[in-house]
């Protein structure tokens, strides 16, 4: 019997992007280095995959420090803490790995500059989300406002409209972005730009890549998980780019009657997919279609992170 044929497209760059590499990274050395359990604050990463795979080598997944009991090991996750964390880490004498994202601890660096100088700080993100409850924990209470749409603009009411400064979380999309910026720059036009664009690198280049599946694909499927900002913007860039996309975090979750008459799929991934679920879902379309293969490569990253110092001492 002839099988359908289909044509999957394949976004690259696409999954784990530097500082998610690097966070699993101090977990894995962790439990080598201390031995298991080593206690982690929040998902390290947002996906089920990776924290499970951590789980059964020993760590163990906590919401508040006040979970981890004393002279065991602790890892802050890639989002980013509050100030508040590791001041209670250090008042309980814990021994704790900060894997904060570079990236995010580069726009934690510019709330504290921006609340030295006396700003009214306006941060562009998710309520609730981890990132956004680390960053806004940087500063005291008050001295910063969360914006999520550009209609939550004209409700600010700052101190000094004069003296005003903005910062976003990293992972957001670069469109719905653009659009609260300009709006805040109408309302305050003296609002200072962030000296170098907050949403990182791997946020714009998956966004990039997939804006460019979306030109070659009927639909597009993005590998993450539910509660991944980053993966959940990726959906986003596909539908307003005018592809139907759905989010999955595995093979399992493809819905076949989705895909029934599309001949062109784009596969992309969020920044903290693993690979290996890309090949798991390229695999799931291979046993039922005779699979044309294609990558669309839009640029090349090579960013590498150091690793914090104390796991590289030798004791």
């Amino acid at each position: 019997m002839m099988r359908n044929k289909i044509n999957l497209y394949i976004a690259n760059p696409r999954g784990f992007c530097a500082g998610v590499d690097r966070a699993i990274q101090i977990v894995e050395m962790a439990l080598e280095k201390y031995g298991a359990p080593v206690y982690v604050r929040h998902e390290i990463v947002h996906n089920k995959f990776v924290v499970e795979g951590l789980k059964k080598r020993g760590a163990v997944f906590v919401d508040e420090l006040d979970e981890v009991p004393d002279g065991v090991p602790v890892v802050f996750s890639a989002h980013g803490v509050p100030k508040s964390v590791p001041k209670e880490a250090e008042r309980r004498k814990m021994l704790y790995v900060d894997a904060t994202c570079p990236l995010v601890s580069k726009v934690h660096r510019e709330a504290e500059r921006h609340e030295k100088s006396g700003a009214d700080i306006i941060m562009i993100g998710h309520a609730g989300h981890a990132e956004v409850i680390g960053t806004m924990g940087q500063v005291g209470e008050g001295r910063i406002k969360l914006v999520e749409k550009t209609k939550d603009v004209e409700k600010l009411e700052l101190l000094d409209e004069n003296n005003v400064a903005y910062i976003t979380q990293t992972t957001l999309s670069l469109d719905d972005t653009a659009d609260i910026i300009a709006a805040l720059k109408v309302r305050f036009p003296s609002i200072a730009d962030p000296k170098k664009e907050d949403i990182c690198y791997a946020t714009t280049n998956r966004q990039g890549a997939v804006k460019a599946l979306a030109k070659k694909a009927d639909a597009v499927l993005i590998i993450g998980a539910p509660n991944s900002s980053n993966s959940k913007r990726l959906v986003e860039v596909a539908n307003r780019e005018g592809c139907k996309s759905m989010l999955i975090q595995r093979a399992m979750d493809i819905d076949w009657n989705w895909v029934l008459d599309v001949e062109n799929i784009g596969i992309s991934a969020g920044a903290s997919a693993p690979e290996i679920l890309v090949e798991e879902v390229i695999e799931a379309f291979r046993k039922r279609y005779d699979v044309h293969l294609e990558t669309v490569k839009t640029v090349e990253e090579n960013v590498q992170f150091k690793l914090p110092a104390i796991l590289m001492r030798e004791e």
